[in-house]
């Protein structure tokens, strides 16, 4: 039998996914990335990664095909991430886990964290992977975002928090 990390033997498709995305710091990056934060600090803030560990899934996301680094500056040579056809096939994966944490994981009486409206519809697609007005999948450059002021709070704190260390 082989070892956890070392799914090329089988044909599951859930245990193969789960060894590329299947880590808290691997989903939180995506998270960002599809959020618009595309720079290594940015990114390192609002996960709060340490700069070892966020390199190490940034360098994995990457040769496994779901980022891609383009260059932003040349003097000193510095990158940002982007999302490539595969990465951002991601999507309705992160849609269901907010779908699942925002009835699971919270407590009575928080409001939603993000909320959304559907481009093509005008509409607020609800939570889950096709919105409930149209019918049609979502995709995130189809969705307008509306951070709930509490979550837009603790962003700005912890990028704030990342600039004065």
């Amino acid at each position: 039998m082989s070892a956890w990390s070392e799914v090329d033997d089988t044909e599951c498709p859930i245990a193969r996914s789960q060894s590329l995305v299947g880590e808290r710091w691997t989903i939180l990056v995506i998270r960002e990335l599809f959020m618009g934060v595309s720079r290594f600090d940015g990114i390192q803030a609002q996960t709060g990664a340490t700069p070892q560990m966020l390199a190490a899934r940034l360098k994995k996301l990457e040769e496994a095909g779901l980022i891609e680094r383009r260059p932003y500056s040349t003097r000193p040579l510095r990158y940002e991430y982007a999302l490539t056809e595969m990465g951002r096939d991601f999507y309705p994966v992160m849609l269901a886990l907010r779908a699942w944490g925002e009835k699971w994981c919270k407590p009575r009486g928080k409001k939603i964290a993000v909320r959304y409206i559907h481009i093509p519809c005008g509409k607020d697609p609800g939570l889950g992977t096709v919105c409930r007005s149209c019918g049609v999948e979502l995709k995130r450059s189809d969705l307008a975002a509306k951070l709930a002021p509490a979550y837009a709070s603790e962003r700005e704190k912890r990028a704030e928090q990342a600039k004065s260390s």
